[in-house]
């Protein structure tokens, strides 16, 4: 796991991770997120966006809502 994350990106992190989210095709919403790391949207969301700002996932805008998935 990727070191200097704050507790909710790395349960976020984790939740990806063991999830297998980890590339385009399988991408996952942040409200699904947020039930996987078993942490409010808010706070899931705040974990993806540090993850996004550091280099560790990717958010992909969809129609309906964005998809996120990691990449390292």
């Amino acid at each position: 796991m990727p070191d200097g994350l704050s507790d909710k990106a790395e349960k976020v992190y984790n939740a990806l991770k063991q999830s297998g989210f980890t590339t385009e095709d399988k991408m996952i919403t942040a409200e699904k997120v947020a039930m996987l790391a078993k942490l409010p949207k808010g706070m899931a969301i705040s974990g993806l966006q540090e993850l996004e700002a550091k280099g560790f996932a990717k958010r992909k805008a969809r129609e309906k809502a964005a998809g996120y998935y990691l990449i390292k």
